[in-house]
């Protein structure tokens, strides 16, 4: 079996989101034990240095031209090749125009449906035309949560069993063993931010959707800020539409407790979930909540919202609140700085959450639908 992978969502050197799903599952492929079938994945630049080697049963296609290139290079070049794939799986939205394959798509979210308010009308036009395109002409549909198929059956009105729910793995903890020491010890990591010993951790791109500017407001009525004995951090690379979640800490007066990190690598990230008092995440719609896991991995006790899928990814490990109500962040957060024996036990539930969610089992599970949708050809 001959399994074809559009790979450009994965080959970027920042990972977030839908690039990091990609990346995880060629990854995961590359190391299983598949005597049966073989990978082909098309690119249009040459492979990031850190994916999988290339062997007989793994190939590597790069080729343009690059604009359009999901629309117009890759229909052509499966249109002309003599060995075509037995099916086709893109791990996001946009399935190739005109396939003769087989196509099964992932879809993560229907974020620019609910809030399409905060999309640029060019990429609205691209999502709202392409999404609709694909799930029409793919097999099968890859989703990430209950909550995701549910609002893809609803808006697209395809069957059932057409939906498929994988949840995503969660990053593997680093070997702390192997790194050099100013990597991970906890006082160069806060040396290196400029950050104090107690603070609460926001990680997410900054966009409207993340609701980072109601988590400012909320931060600035908390008793322990009004001490000065605490500290917001928030983590991630500019979206789009962040001037007002940029203006909010001059806006409610804690600019001095709040610190922009941009950006931060996988090893210093994971220094500051395990030394974060707490991991706020107040997302107001989300296909699944990855960051809610990851701070349970590194011992982080979890804070988020009532809403879409982030219950399927927090479990009775997490405490919630209604994103839209500041008040109620306030009080749930406060709650879990003040009850140390409550943040043990939220600690202890979040081991137990975790293993539910590899990137092994993802892997096996997405490769038993290509494998389903490939046997179905002709």
């Amino acid at each position: 079996m001959l399994i074809g992978i559009d790979g450009n969502e994965a080959n970027v050197t920042k990972r977030v989101g839908v690039s990091e799903f990609a990346y995880e599952l060629i990854n995961q492929f590359a190391q299983m034990d598949n005597q049966d079938s073989s990978f082909r994945i098309y690119l249009k630049e040459q492979p990031l240095d850190d994916f999988p080697t290339q062997t007989n049963n793994w190939r590597y296609k790069v080729f343009g031209p690059k604009k359009m290139w999901t629309q117009f290079a890759l229909p052509t070049r499966l249109l002309l090749e003599t060995k075509k794939p037995d099916v086709f799986f893109t791990p996001s939205h946009y399935a190739p125009r005109l396939s003769l394959c087989p196509t099964v798509i992932s879809i993560m979210d229907l974020a620019f449906i609910h809030f399409s308010q905060y999309f640029a009308k060019k990429d609205l036009y691209q999502l709202q035309n392409w999404t609709k395109y694909s799930v029409k002409n793919a097999v099968k549909i890859i989703t990430i949560s209950e909550a995701s198929k549910s609002d893809i059956l609803k808006e697209y009105g395809v069957d059932r069993d057409k939906v498929v729910v994988i949840y995503p793995g969660i990053k593997p903890k680093m070997d702390m063993s192997t790194l050099e020491p100013h990597i991970y010890k906890w006082q160069e990591v806060q040396r290196k931010f400029e950050i104090a010993d107690r603070y609460l951790l926001f990680v997410s791109t900054l966009q409207p959707r993340k609701n980072a500017a109601r988590l400012i407001e909320a931060f600035s009525q908390l008793k322990a800020v009004k001490k000065g004995e605490l500290q917001l951090l928030i983590v991630g690379k500019k979206g789009w539409l962040y001037e007002e979640i940029l203006a909010a800490p001059e806006k409610f007066g804690v600019e001095k407790e709040v610190k922009f990190l941009d950006f931060v690598n996988n090893e210093d990230l994971e220094v500051l979930y395990r030394n974060a008092q707490l991991f706020v995440y107040p997302s107001l719609y989300e296909g699944f909540g990855l960051p809610v896991v990851e701070a349970m991995r590194y011992d982080c006790p979890v804070v988020t919202s009532n809403v879409s899928s982030l219950p399927e990814a927090g479990g009775d490990a997490a405490l919630y609140f209604d994103p839209l109500n500041v008040d109620d962040m306030t009080k749930v957060i406060e709650k879990v700085l003040n009850e140390p024996e409550l943040r043990k036990k939220m600690i202890a539930k979040g081991h137990a959450q975790i293993l539910k969610f590899s990137w092994e089992k993802a892997a096996k599970e997405t490769l038993e639908v290509l494998r389903e949708v490939a046997g179905k050809k002709g």
